[in-house]
């Protein structure tokens, strides 16, 4: 199935290397990410954060993402999204250090503000380039670059791990971190690809500045991504205490339910580009929506804690393609804007965490975990009747301002 026009003759060099490049920067931002999510019960006994405080914590986060993802829409269009990424990529480190050298509450304020400003503009930043490089080749890679997210959060999880049975403290874990991503990400940086590789790129984002991109062909595929990200929430926040808390289990295996969830969207992903290539991106999400019901089911309903890694890890198949797919559909709904396109998109990846975070913290605390995890199982059901969206349909053009 094609999904735009590649170029006449083989992939350029500089194309892959762009490519290349991208996926690396979406791989040490899993790293990155999931250092921060599954070491929340050490954040918690580091700076004495009660489980009454931490949704207000954890939903502060997406609510700073969501403006720095709408910022970085304005700031793309001066600068290009390629200049954005390799300035916030680097920050995002620093403050994930920030966050494990503090001792007071505000400090970790101050840390998870400036990680969620950051974040947001370097997840918009991302697609915003992924979007563009798939334009370019003419057809689905957009599930690669998210697999290597997947491979990056399997990686932090895998350190996190160890960090946890070696009794490595925070700033040991995030400080060494910090200190090996960020290189890596400004070397990312140097190769990136520009308007030399997406080709008309610069142009098309400086005639986007004086269309107004309409909200209303989008607001389906928000939906989708707001409701595959409240399940991703539920996840990346609360699958370890789930275990921890809800179900005894040691927090060194508690950690493994995040591992399984992120090594099934890794290989989700790296196979989810052709399965949308041979059947199309509609049967692909539907089927993925039943499969992360499917998983919430399991996981709630599970006796010990293997079990509820097992609902996680089935969660992951189902969840895998969804949020890729979203980002594709809204490049292909507006191909001139997709930078806005993604940008809009991208905020409902925030307003997923803020709704996410909060919901199942205040189940847990109405009832319990098991009962929490129902409520995610049902918005993301709520994708099925969405997915006829994600069929190829004739690009919309905006009207002039």
């Amino acid at each position: 199935m094609r999904i735009g026009t590649a170029p006449s003759t083989g992939t350029p060099p500089r194309l892959r290397a762009g490519r290349a490049a991208l996926a690396a920067s979406f791989l040490l931002q899993g790293v990155t990410f999931a250092l921060l999510v599954t070491c929340i019960p050490e954040i918690q006994d580091r700076y004495g954060l009660s489980d009454a405080l931490l949704p207000v914590f954890l939903a502060a986060v997406p609510i700073l993402a969501g403006v720095g993802s709408i910022v970085s829409e304005q700031v793309v269009r001066r600068t290009g999204a390629r200049a954005v990424l390799r300035v916030v990529q680097p920050a995002v480190c620093l403050s994930l250090a920030g966050a494990g050298f503090g001792r007071t509450l505000w400090q970790l304020a101050l840390a998870l503000g400036a990680f969620g400003l950051l974040v947001g503009a370097l997840d918009a930043s991302m697609n915003m380039l992924g979007v563009g490089l798939q334009r370019r080749y003419g057809r689905s890679i957009m599930l690669g670059f998210h697999a290597a997210f997947s491979l990056g959060g399997i990686l932090g999880t895998v350190v996190t791990g160890l960090g946890s049975h070696y009794h490595l403290g925070l700033p040991v874990l995030f400080g060494t971190a910090a200190a090996v991503i960020a290189p890596l990400a400004l070397l990312a940086g140097t190769r990136f690809p520009g308007p030399a590789e997406l080709g008309d790129a610069v142009r098309e984002a400086a005639e986007a500045a004086a269309r107004v991109v309409p909200w209303r062909p989008l607001l389906p595929l928000c939906l989708a991504m707001a409701f595959a990200y409240i399940a991703d929430a539920s996840v990346s926040n609360y699958s370890v205490k789930y275990l921890t808390d809800g179900l005894g289990s040691a927090e060194d295996v508690a950690k493994l339910s995040y591992l399984g969830y992120m090594v099934a969207m890794l290989l989700g992903r790296a196979l989810g580009d052709r399965a949308v290539q041979r059947w199309g991106a509609v049967p692909v999400v539907r089927g993925g929506a039943a499969l992360a019901a499917l998983g919430f089911a399991i996981a709630a309903a599970a006796p010990g804690a293997w079990a509820g890694i097992a609902g996680f890890t089935v969660l992951g198949f189902g969840i895998c393609a969804i949020i890729p797919q979203v980002f594709a559909a809204g490049g292909r709904l507006l191909p001139a804007d997709s930078d806005a396109a993604v940008a809009r998109l991208n905020l409902f990846n925030y307003v997923g965490f803020l709704i996410g975070s909060p919901l199942v913290g205040a189940l847990a605390d109405a009832s319990s975990y098991r009962w929490a995890l129902l409520a995610p199982m049902l918005l993301v059901l709520a994708v099925l009747p969405l997915a006829d969206r994600f069929a190829p349909a004739p690009a919309l053009v905006p009207a002039r301002a």
